[in-house]
């Protein structure tokens, strides 16, 4: 089925007003694009280590709506214009001009999954939920992930290196604290690898449904982990919640500027002798994480790359 967009451009200080508008007029939901800069709180859970160069902002707003073939398209877009005619008599809303197009009824929720299929990290298979183990891979140990709208496949190469430096560390009694831990992949693996619990730490909420759907479709009962939403480096409460001295390992596979305010304030949650696993580095940034590092008091241990990713791997003294 196709669907009618329509794309009304306004300016960003009546982008509230309009898209109220719009929803009291029945219109669900409303796609807005400006050109207003990332608040500091955005970038925190932006989940990339260079930010795109973006214009400057000009004022104008695009609000997009979308209606299905079958519905009364003439009657809704004449109670649009009416109410933005009133409007304009107490506010400046700009242009107010309608563009009109069509696009296909696509599940954008779920359309990555086409992009998305079983691959390996080592011995390791790492698969979908909507795909089948083959045969040959029966005996592998074999991760079923579905990330949802979290971030984490264990495809990305930072996320491999830290499966790896997982894997060298853990022990059967290991307690692991995963920062960042978007589907709860690298608990998940510590977990499998024999640690006894795992603690997840995000600043997204779709993080804990990612990861209580993850863990039980690998088998894993919620009294071995938990995961807690927000931010540890500067929240009292959730540093109080995780807990001191508590952890064998720490794991943070973030940003190199995140990691950089993260870790003096991480060593307190590592009991003497804990191991810190850092990825989400670019190589450029490799030496910023490793002078901060040794600055929170830490050993470097071990220094990994894959492609221009790198891994670095510090020990807290006894």
């Amino acid at each position: 089925m196709k669907w009618n967009k329509f794309r009304l451009k306004t300016k960003t200080e009546a982008e509230d007003i309009v898209s109220s508008m719009l929803a009291d007029l029945g219109v669900e939901g409303v796609e807005i694009e400006d050109k207003i800069p990332l608040t500091a709180a955005e970038k925190e859970q932006m989940f990339v280590d260079i930010l795109p160069e973006t214009e400057a902002d000009d004022g104008v707003a695009y609000l997009s709506f979308y209606l299905e073939e079958d519905a009364d398209i003439d009657g809704i877009l004449e109670n649009v214009k009416r109410e933005l005619d009133e409007m304009k008599e107490f506010m400046d809303l700009g242009e107010c001009s309608i563009e009109k197009s069509q696009t296909e009824d696509v599940d954008w929720i779920n359309n990555w999954k086409k992009y998305f299929h079983q691959f390996y990290v080592d011995d390791i298979l790492i698969i979908p939920s909507w795909e089948k183990v083959k045969p040959e891979d029966k005996d592998k140990m074999v991760i079923h992930i579905d990330p949802g709208t979290a971030f984490g496949t264990g495809m990305h190469e930072t996320t491999q290196l830290c499966i790896r430096q997982l894997r060298k560390f853990v022990q059967e009694d290991s307690r692991i604290l995963d920062v960042g831990c978007g589907s709860g992949i690298l608990g998940m693996l510590a977990l499998k690898f024999g640690a006894q619990y795992s603690v997840g730490t995000d600043l997204d909420p779709c993080a804990i449904d990612a990861t209580y759907e993850n863990m039980e479709e690998n088998g894993i009962g919620r009294e071995r982990y938990e995961v807690m939403i927000g931010n540890i480096i500067d929240d009292k409460e959730v540093q109080d919640q995780v807990g001191y001295e508590k952890y064998d390992i720490v794991v943070a596979n973030i940003l190199a500027d995140v990691l950089v305010p993260l870790t003096p304030v991480i060593v307190h949650q590592m009991k003497p002798g804990a191991v810190y696993i850092t990825s989400g580095i670019l190589d450029v940034k490799e030496e910023v994480v490793k002078e901060a590092v040794v600055a929170a008091g830490l050993e470097v241990v071990e220094v990994t790359h894959q492609g221009e990713w790198v891994s670095v791997t510090a020990r807290k003294p006894m």
